[in-house]
């Protein structure tokens, strides 16, 4: 009896639980569907969030009233220097910081004379940064005028002075022809090239051309030259100064004549 009870109850058990498995698939599907057709909704409503932000943030950076310039500064130079770069720069206070010209301001600063290379930033969230590398004295040249101008390493003289500052050398033009841009490249590649030793012996120096530098080394007459073969004319220099000479010519280091 109990047996054959067993054999009918297990037939109707497994028809309630096929039953409760076909629900739950249905109700799978039906969920699956109505998430299929969200999906394009829930998609859109995304993207447009994600434009909304997206406007947001342009509205803020580049239109707004609360993202401005309020302040400059000028990093590199100090005193009347930073004063005179900022001024130059013409930064437009109060414009949108993303609005702001920033290759504009660095090409009015590198104008500056005294400027040898400059570059401006934004510092958020309201100040433009202007970093400025001055240029430094490799020598001043006494022009033809009698006026002292101060020369950088590449040869342009961007400054006047009163007197020339300590431990920069002085060069005298005795023409216009002396002032040139090549003319003082030739005078430099004679500073560059004279050891410490040489230098320090060095009374006068005169450029009359690009091809034509001198100076007095001691109680010798050097015609240096223009800038070609520095180092060579050095050697040469210090072995003719070995003979005694009242001069030496180095000019065409070939050929130097000593007298």
């Amino acid at each position: 009896m109990t047996s054959g009870t067993e054999a009918r109850s297990r037939p109707l058990g497994e028809g309630v639980r096929a039953h409760a498995e076909r629900a739950s698939s249905v109700d799978r599907f039906a969920a699956r569907a109505r998430a299929r057709r969200r999906a394009p909704w829930r998609r859109v409503l995304i993207g447009l969030l994600a434009a909304a932000i997206m406007a947001g943030v342009i509205w803020l950076l580049w239109f707004s009233p609360y993202v401005v310039v309020r302040d400059v500064h000028v990093e590199g130079v100090g005193g009347e220097e930073a004063a005179a770069v900022e001024n130059v720069a013409k930064v437009p206070l109060g414009q949108p910081m993303m609005q702001v010209d920033t290759g504009a301001i660095t090409d009015r600063v590198r104008g500056r004379l005294t400027v040898a290379e400059a570059r401006t930033s934004r510092s958020w969230p309201a100040t433009i940064t202007i970093t400025v590398r001055p240029r430094t004295p490799a020598l001043v040249l006494k022009n033809s005028q009698g006026q002292l101008e101060v020369v950088d390493a590449t040869g342009v003289a961007y400054d006047q002075v009163g007197a020339p500052p300590a431990g920069v050398p002085l060069v005298t033009a005795s023409s216009d022809a002396g002032s040139s841009k090549d003319a003082l490249k030739a005078a430099l590649s004679l500073i560059r090239a004279l050891p410490a030793d040489l230098a320090d012996q060095i009374t006068t120096i005169s450029v009359s051309s690009a091809n034509l530098v001198t100076f007095k080394l001691g109680e010798v007459d050097v015609v240096w030259g223009g800038a070609d073969q520095p180092t060579r004319k050095v050697a040469i220099l210090r072995a003719l100064l070995k003979t005694g000479p009242t001069a030496i010519d180095v000019s065409a280091p070939d050929t130097p004549v000593t007298r």
